[in-house]
This record gives C-alpha cells, sequence and structure tokens, in this order.
C-alpha cells in the first residue's frame, strides 16, 4: 500500500466511530470481567455457566457458537469444568453420536448464585442510560451489525 492509500484510509470519517467501539466493547469487557473474576470464574467458565444456565445443555457446537470459544478451547474450559463437577458430558438423546455439555445440580446452583449478581452489577453500569438512550443505541448498534 502506498503512503497515499494510507493516508486516504487514516482520514475516513468512519474511523472514530470505529475507534469509540473498540474503546465501549474494551471498557464494558474491563467492567465485566473484573466482576466475574471477583466471583471465583474465568470470562469464559462464566460465559459457559450463563449460556447453560436454564437449558436442558446443548452440543458443543452449539455452546461455541454462542460464547465464542473456539472449539480447541472450550474442550479444555469444558475439561476444567467437569473437574469442578460444575458441567457434565452426556449423550445426546436425538442423536446418539453427539454430546452434549449440561450444568450438573452444583452447575446449576452456581448459575443461579453468580448470574443475577453479575446482571445487577452490568445493570449499575447501564443505569447511566435512560429508556429513550437505550432505545436509540439498540437501533443504532442494530443498524451498523447490518452493515457488516
Amino acid at each position: 500500500m502506498s503512503r497515499y492509500d494510507t493516508d486516504k484510509i487514516l482520514g475516513e470519517p468512519w474511523l472514530p466511530l470505529m475507534r469509540e467501539l473498540v474503546w465501549a466493547y474494551q471498557a464494558f469487557s474491563q467492567y465485566s470481567n473484573q466482576h466475574v473474576k471477583s466471583l471465583g470464574l474465568t470470562p469464559p467458565q462464566f460465559d459457559v455457566i450463563a449460556t447453560l444456565g436454564n437449558t436442558e445443555g446443548m452440543p458443543f457446537k452449539e455452546l461455541g457458537e454462542k460464547t465464542l470459544i473456539t472449539k480447541g478451547s472450550l474442550t479444555g474450559i469444558v475439561d476444567r469444568m467437569e473437574r469442578q463437577g460444575w458441567i457434565q458430558r452426556v449423550t445426546s438423546n436425538e442423536d446418539r453420536r453427539s454430546t452434549l455439555a449440561r450444568l450438573t445440580p452444583k452447575g446449576q446452583k452456581l448459575f443461579q448464585q453468580v448470574f443475577p449478581h453479575h446482571l445487577e452489577h452490568l445493570a449499575r453500569a447501564f443505569k447511566c442510560l435512560h429508556g429513550r438512550e437505550r432505545s436509540q443505541l439498540i437501533a443504532q448498534l442494530r443498524k451498523l451489525r447490518q452493515c457488516f
């Protein structure tokens, strides 16, 4: 890429929007992850517990898609959570070749303890936005997502 092309790209009017989006995501992640760690979980462990909570379990592929955890990482995370007694692997009744990840009673109890606390923690941050502002942001973020 020539210097002209670089200068042209760096002057794009959407770059400030991209920066704010990245900074907002980073701020959210830091705020959320610090609280999750205070609950004694890693962020990926919390994601798995939150995703499996109030479900009958789900195939690993679906769990990976919903948590955005890659297959290789997910296997290790679930292995460690299984050793903690939070998750069990069960054969699917619908497809015996498929294995589901499911919370154990101990994992379900953990979900019921940590999930509401984390939602309360997040709610404190989102209280700075009023109803109309939230609605506008939702609409704008939805529109931005559709651009991709």
